[in-house]
């Protein structure tokens, strides 16, 4: 991990706000279009409900954080010492895989500019969209 502060895993291909989405974000998508097989189903419920009762989503502090009009292309990346949350990722990216949707893991030290910061996570403006 070097001295990368911020973790993140995203998709490869750009959503149509322009940015790329997350794997939480490509997941849901997933569920939300019926194509995930009965485990996946399962896992992916599971999943995300473990995320929801053990870190905050920042949507329920701020729900404008993801407004591309408030905040174009705001993106979340987790801080490198919530490991007890990143070390859960890997089912999400078997999960994408077997999609045939790619991922990518990306790891900084200055993400962007923050918008939003808890114990585990930051949502930035990333620097190229930043006008601060």
């Amino acid at each position: 991990m070097g001295n990368a502060k911020y973790i993140r895993f995203e998709g490869t291909v750009r959503h149509s706000r322009g940015h790329f989405p997350g794997i939480f974000v490509l997941a849901n998508e997933l569920a939300a279009q019926g194509r995930l097989t009965g485990d996946q189903y399962q896992f992916w419920r599971s999943n995300n409900d473990w995320y929801d009762a053990n870190y905050t989503n920042p949507t329920h502090v701020d729900p404008e954080i993801y407004d591309p009009q408030v905040n174009p292309g705001a993106v979340a990346w987790f801080k490198a010492s919530a490991q007890h949350l990143i070390e859960r990722v890997d089912g999400y990216l078997e999960l994408l895989a077997s999609h045939g949707v790619e991922c990518r893991r990306l790891e900084s030290s200055n993400p962007g500019r923050v918008i939003y910061e808890d114990t585990h996570q930051v949502v930035v403006i990333p620097a190229e969209l930043s006008s601060t």
